[in-house]
C-alpha cells in the first residue's frame, strides 16, 4: 500500500510491495520522515485495469503508503543490524509486520508480536513472512524453504532438506491456516498441509522474479505476484488479490532505472529539467537509464519514441520500458509525454507539479502510443 509523493522520497525497494486494488492516480504518505536510498518493497496486487492501493517498504526500514493505505510506523529511525526483507499486512489492513533477514520482526498498527529468529543462528537468511488467517501468529520463511512458526501458526512441512533450483522468496497460508504454499523466485510452487497445487510459473519465469504468492478466498487457487507488481492467476484466482506486501530490488537494467526514478519521487516538475533538483518527463526517463546503466538516448520525448532502443508491444512491457502519449498514434513527431513503466499497470512520471507514481491509464488510452521502447 504505497504511493509516494513526498519530496526526496525513495519509493523503490520492491523487495515486496503490497498493493490493494482501488487506486487511479496516487496520493502517498510516508510513515517515516527521511527515506534511505535503498530498494523499496511494494505491497501490490495484479496487473489489472484498476491499479491497487499499497505499501512500499525499503531495506532500510522506510514504509510508504499509497492510495487508501494508511501508514502505521516504521523502524527507519533505528540502527538496523540486518536489512528489511519483507512486509505483510494484517487481515484488517490496520497494521503490518516488517521482517529482517535475520528474522527480526517489527509490528505496527494492530499487528501483534509473537516471536522471532533474531537471536537464532540461521543456515539461510529469512526472506519473508505470512500471518495466520486470524492474525494471532505468523510464519517466517528462509531462502532454503525452512519454516519458523509463531503464535497459532502450525508447521506442515518445508523444503529445507530439498535441493532447490531457485531460492524460496515467499509463502502464503491456506484460508483455514492448515497448510501453506511456498513460492520460488522462478515462480515454482511447493504445497504443504491442505494447500493444493494449482499451477506454477516454474517452466516460464518472467524477467522480474516472483515475490509473493496469495491465496484465493477458497484456497482452490492463488496469484503469483512478481516484484514489479505483475500478477499471474492460477486455479480459481481471478481479478485482484487482497493487499500484500512486496519488496523490489534491481534484477534487470530496467529495474535499476525504475529504482532511480523512485528515488526522485516528490521532486518538482521543471520544464527542461534534467535533475537532480527537478525533471520534466523525458529528462526523468533519460536520467533514470543514464545514471544507473550508462545507457543514453535522445533527450526529447518524441525523439525518444522514434529512436530509443527497440520497440516493444504494449502487451510485452517490462519494468523500465518507456511508454508514450501523442496526439496522432501514427506520427512520432506528435508525441508529447513519456514515462517509465513499473509493472502492475503503473508508471513513474514527471508531470503536473512533481515526479509521481500513477496508473498507466491515468492519461486515458486514446493518446497512448501503440508501442513502448526498451533502451
Amino acid at each position: 500500500m504505497l504511493l509516494l509523493r513526498s519530496a526526496g522520497a525513495l519509493v523503490a525497494t520492491l523487495l515486496a510491495a503490497a498493493i490493494v486494488s482501488g487506486i487511479d492516480a496516487a496520493t502517498a504518505s510516508s510513515a517515516s520522515a527521511t527515506p534511505a536510498a535503498t530498494s523499496p518493497a511494494i505491497a501490490s496486487g495484479p496487473d489489472s485495469p484498476v491499479p491497487a492501493d499499497f505499501w512500499l517498504a525499503t531495506a532500510g526500514g522506510d514504509v510508504w503508503s499509497f492510495g487508501a493505505a494508511a501508514g502505521y510506523g516504521s523502524p527507519s529511525t533505528l540502527s538496523l543490524a540486518h536489512p528489511i526483507v519483507g512486509i505483510a499486512p494484517t487481515n484488517s489492513d490496520g497494521g503490518y509486520w516488517l521482517v529482517g533477514s535475520d528474522g527480526g520482526v517489527f509490528a505496527y498498527g494492530d499487528a501483534g508480536f509473537f516471536g522471532s529468529t533474531g537471536a537464532i543462528h540461521l543456515n539461510k537468511p529469512v526472506v519473508g513472512m505470512a500471518p495466520t488467517p486470524d492474525g494471532a501468529g505468523y510464519w517466517l520463511v528462509a531462502s532454503d524453504g525452512g519454516i519458523f512458526a509463531y503464535g497459532d501458526a502450525g508447521f506442515f512441512g518445508s523444503t529445507g532438506a530439498i535441493r532447490l533450483s531457485q531460492p524460496i522468496v515467499g509463502m502464503a497460508p491456506a484460508p483455514d491456516g492448515a497448510g501453506y504454499w511456498l513460492v520460488a523466485s522462478d515462480g515454482g510452487i511447493f504445497a504443504f498441509g491442505d494447500a493444493g497445487f494449482a499451477g506454477s510459473m516454474g517452466a516460464a519465469p518472467t524477467p522480474d522474479p516472483a515475490e509473493k504468492i496469495v491465496s484465493s478466498a477458497t484456497g482452490m487457487g492463488y496469484w503469483v505476484v512478481d516484484q514489479n507488481g505483475t500478477v499471474h492467476a492460477f486455479g480459481d484466482a481471478e481479478g485482484a488479490p487482497p493487499p500484500q506486501g512486496l519488496m523490489f530490488g534491481a534484477v534487470t537494467p530496467g529495474d535499476s532505472a525504475v529504482l532511480y526514478a523512485f528515488a526522485q519521487l516528490g521532486k518538482p516538475y521543471v520544464w527542461g529539467g534534467n535533475g537532480p533538483v527537478g525533471y520534466d518527463c523525458s529528462g526523468l526517463t533519460l536520467a533514470s537509464w543514464k545514471h544507473t546503466t550508462g545507457v543514453s538516448f535522445a533527450r526529447v520525448a518524441n525523439d525518444q519514441y522514434h529512436t530509443a532502443g527497440q520497440a516493444v508491444a504494449l502487451s510485452d512491457l517490462q519494468t523500465g520500458d518507456l511508454v508514450f502519449w501523442g496526439s496522432n498514434q501514427s506520427d512520432w513527431t506528435s508525441v508529447y509525454h513519456t514515462a517509465l513503466y513499473v509493472g502492475g499497470g503503473r508508471i513513474v512520471e514527471a508531470t503536473g507539479d512533481e515526479v509521481q507514481l500513477d496508473a498507466l491509464g491515468t492519461w486515458g488510452d486514446g493518446d497512448l502510443m501503440p508501442v513502448g521502447r526498451r533502451p
